[in-house]
């Protein structure tokens, strides 16, 4: 396995880039890289030539997340301002705004069968579910609060949720807090399963292995990288090497490679079985906040990997 540099994109944004994701390819369009700045917009991208196909905009602070509906042809961000944006690709019409309290919009994420989009809370210290048939707010994900403790407690505070990701099923939603615990819900009986632990300090990204439903990677400020068994609520791997906060991570498609994007200006490709980094990329000169695959059927190698930076930059990788 392994990563070579295909191109960047020097000043992609005019501020910093905190957050990519790719589009399903559609009849009208291939694949497309969407990205969120702190520049307050959206940016599609062609990844042939790093060349700009739309721009969107409308919100009014830095955009924390961007969000990919399975057909391709829906995209979502959200923003420090509070509002998640819903708007279609391909004539960058808004479809939706959703509106959420202070503090409580973070990391997003469209099911696999792009029905409903999950929203990390923040302070709530939970997950927010919205249909996208109607853009409704169905479900709040709660973290239960720790045993004994009153409402008013600022207890829950420690929860404030900033990851999140679905399992390949659909069935299952994890999400990852600023304590370091990481809490796996059972979506349609609206049940909290489990909690994971092993991180001492924020969970900043999760991902599902696409191959293996069970398998769920954390990357954290703690500088670490684990694997969990998510059903099993054993932590089997915990691998090191960034030498700060583990930002982003990503699994290929293949699964048998993990990515990694940190605060110390690199992105990292990891051997789960080796547990170990097998390649260091080192062409960002800021702290890389996104790392994410192209994802290819039927768990195939070659695929793309692309990587966004607070140096206002993009990069495209090929993994195989």
């Amino acid at each position: 396995m392994k990563l070579a540099w295909l191109r960047s994109l020097e000043t992609s944004h005019q501020d910093c880039v905190w957050a990519c994701t790719w589009l399903p390819p559609t009849d009208k369009s291939s694949g497309l890289l969407l990205t969120g700045s702190l520049d307050e917009t959206v940016k599609l991208w062609n990844p042939d030539d790093l060349s700009l196909v739309r721009t969107n905009t409308g919100h009014c602070l830095g955009v924390v997340s961007v969000a990919a509906h399975p057909s391709g042809r829906i995209a979502a961000s959200a923003s420090l301002d509070s509002f998640i944006r819903v708007f279609d690709v391909e004539s960058n019409n808004t479809i939706a705004t959703l509106e959420a309290p202070p503090s409580e919009v973070w990391q997003m994420q469209f099911d696999p069968r792009g029905t409903t989009l999950a929203v990390a809370g923040g302070s709530s210290a939970s997950v927010k579910l919205w249909d996208t048939a109607e853009w409704k707010l169905v479900s709040t994900l709660s973290i239960p609060r720790p045993e004994g403790a009153k409402p008013s407690d600022k207890g829950n505070s420690k929860k404030f949720v900033l990851s999140v990701a679905w399992s390949p099923s659909g069935r299952q939603l994890a999400c990852g807090s600023m304590d370091g615990s990481i809490s796996v819900f059972d979506v349609q009986r609206a049940k909290f399963l489990h909690q994971l632990e092993g991180h001492t300090m924020p969970v900043r990204s999760l991902a599902y292995s696409p191959l293996d439903p069970r398998v769920l990677v954390s990357g954290s400020d703690d500088e670490c990288i684990h694997m969990y068994d998510a059903e099993g609520k054993t932590l089997f791997s915990s691998m090191s090497g960034h030498s700060s906060w583990v930002l982003s991570v990503d699994v290929s498609p293949d699964g048998a490679a993990i990515a990694s994007g940190s605060s110390d200006r690199t992105v990292r490709l990891w051997d789960p079985k080796m547990r170990a980094a097998v390649q260091t990329m080192t062409n960002h000169t800021d702290q890389v906040w996104g790392v994410k695959f192209e994802a290819v059927g039927g768990g195939a190698r070659g695929s793309l990997l692309a990587s966004v930076s607070d140096d206002k930059s993009i990069s495209l990788y090929n993994y195989s």
